[in-house]
């Protein structure tokens, strides 16, 4: 009766949601300090005092058609700064109609995909990653194709890559700093993987667009780089919303950044702006639009994230749990001591601890633990950890 793809992929696209629900249930029993819920990445701290300030002056302002439409690629003003922002990030030469503001990354990635994709035509992404990027890419009429990342490093396999790219290869998504593993792609790994698709671009005549999804590329830890992708890559598609580094995921607000060095840039740009509006986004929120240009160089603090990651990261290699320190984001991504990690996330719930299967993110025998919660409930967690680790012989 419905649409039996989307219908088969609820079980894997609710499972971070599933375990969110099993957390509020398992609160009225228990109570809310006895529960350890690490299932959602929804940032537990607020807005930076900046952007409130700035919420505050705007809604105050009078100004007039704040809240009125606007061309479909959001205000020029805004574009116009974000545009000036990435170019001094990048050094690659950007203008306002290079910039195209959404609601959210999740509506730029819906975006781009749409507008470069035909029929049949095939994406790379890199395993594990956020699941919904399948949806995405069948929506778009395209096809999926799931290039493991390197064992336990979690880095770009090149060889694999190019190994998996053929005649319908159109793009490859890169999501660093990566959710679920914390992990940021190294600047050597994106240049040799420059290289292979510029070769495999002149073997097959093909063109391979690099699609960006940088929700995380603020929250990064011990002076560790995130290179950039529009300087890497001549096709680069850089998506990115504020729902992280500003705390603002209710909002939906981001943007879609196409390189100037991408042939025919402006008739891409023309049909993003116009699936901006036709696939139901129409444009990016007027309010926050604003708000986040004046605000492009703020972030939430990172020091607070590191804080929680280090509590966490330590506590569970002790007591022998294993897993890569993450250098970004606010993941940890945990091995399993058994090959079956949604058994192993059952039984974590037993001592109240709601963790995600890593097989939800193509990622089998770990789990997702996202510590952008309380630190309160991170310390009370702990000994829930330590039994949890005891009952596989870890500790």
């Amino acid at each position: 009766m419905f649409n039996k793809k989307l219908v088969e992929g609820l079980g894997k696209s609710s499972m971070i949601r599933a375990m969110f629900e099993e957390g509020a249930r398992l609160k009225k029993i228990y109570g809310d300090d006895k529960v350890y819920d690490f299932s959602l990445g929804n940032p537990e701290v607020e807005p930076p005092a900046e952007v409130i300030d700035t919420l505050k002056k705007y809604v105050n302002s009078g100004e007039e058609g704040l809240h009125k439409y606007m061309n479909n690629a959001g205000f020029p003003d805004v574009r116009q700064k974000v545009a000036a922002y990435l170019q001094e990030k990048s050094g690659v030469s950007l203008d306002e109609n290079n910039i195209i503001m959404v609601c959210g990354a999740a509506a730029g990635l819906n975006v781009a995909l749409k507008a470069l994709l035909n029929p049949g035509e095939e994406v790379i992404v890199l395993a594990p990653f956020f699941v919904e990027y399948g949806t995405y890419i069948e929506q778009a009429g395209g096809k999926a194709v799931i290039v493991n990342t390197i064992k336990d490093s979690f880095q770009i396999d090149v060889d694999a890559v190019e190994e998996a790219i053929t005649d319908k290869t159109k793009a490859i998504i890169i999501n660093s700093p990566n959710n679920p593993t914390g992990v940021i792609y190294d600047r050597e790994s994106l240049e040799r993987l420059n290289k292979v698709l510029e070769k495999k671009e002149a073997e097959l005549g093909i063109s391979i667009f690099v699609i960006s999804d940088e929700p995380y590329v603020s929250l990064v830890y011990d002076g560790i780089e995130v290179p950039s992708t529009l300087s890497v890559f001549k096709k680069s598609i850089s998506i990115n919303s504020f729902s992280k580094s500003l705390a603002l995921p209710g909002e939906r607000i981001g943007y879609i950044a196409a390189s100037s060095r991408i042939p025919e840039v402006e008739t891409l740009i023309s049909v993003m702006i116009t699936l901006n509006r036709t696939l139901g986004f129409v444009n990016a929120p007027s309010l926050f639009q604003k708000v986040i240009a004046d605000n492009l160089e703020v972030a939430v603090d990172t020091e607070s994230y590191k804080k929680k990651r280090d509590l966490l990261y330590n506590h569970l290699t002790k007591i022998g749990f294993k897993c890569i320190k993450p250098d970004g984001a606010f993941y940890l991504f945990v091995k399993a001591p058994i090959e079956d990690d949604i058994a192993f996330c059952k039984a974590a719930a037993k001592y109240n601890l709601l963790l995600v299967p890593g097989s939800g993110f193509k990622g089998p025998g770990y789990v997702r633990i996202a510590y952008c919660t309380d630190i309160k409930m991170i310390e009370r967690s702990l000994e829930a950890f330590t039994k949890l680790a005891q009952e596989y012989g870890l500790s």
